[in-house]
């Protein structure tokens, strides 16, 4: 038996090394680099599953501004917090420029050239979410209705400069 194993323990030890070196090209193949449309492409989606989060939170809070729900300070202050999150990575997320890329995106080429107000937009829009969370802790109506509107203004001020329609 010691002598099988023997012959077998450096047949094995090989097809053991060979084994892992294949592995090793695998991963390091699987996790080099994408190529910069794949990097391009997958911006996109980023930004774009940002805008969709930060839909989501202000969904209810758009919905008290329209009257088609009633004033929820506790919601406000929960869904505004959500706001100033997303909007904080948002010129963040817009690092990469596509533009030269082919891929699906309303955003306008502006965003890359003139990045200083579009960093501005964004802080507004984060600066507008503090004060939203500030006015659903007071709980005053009309204070939250007039920061939730703030909000929205925020955001129609990017989207009229920096998005297509």
């Amino acid at each position: 038996m010691l002598k099988l194993f023997n012959v077998l323990a450096p047949a094995a030890s090989a097809l053991l090394l060979a084994t892992l070196s294949i592995a090793g090209a695998i991963a390091v193949a699987q996790n080099a680099p994408s190529s910069p449309e794949k990097q391009a492409g997958k911006a996109v989606e980023i930004r774009q599953g940002l805008f969709n989060v930060q839909a989501f939170a202000f969904g209810p809070v758009g919905a008290m501004l329209k009257g088609a729900a009633p004033v929820d300070a506790a919601l406000v202050q929960k869904e505004a917090a959500r706001v100033q999150m997303t909007s904080s990575m948002i010129t963040e997320v817009f690092k990469l420029d596509t533009r030269k890329f082919q891929t699906k995106t309303k955003a306008k080429d502006k965003v890359w050239s003139d990045q200083e107000d579009f960093a501005k937009k964004a802080n507004d829009l984060h600066e507008a979410a503090v004060a939203l969370e500030a006015a659903g802790k007071k709980g005053d109506k009309s204070g939250i209705l007039d920061a939730a509107g703030k909000v929205g203004n925020a955001c129609k001020a990017c989207h009229d400069e920096y998005r297509e329609k």
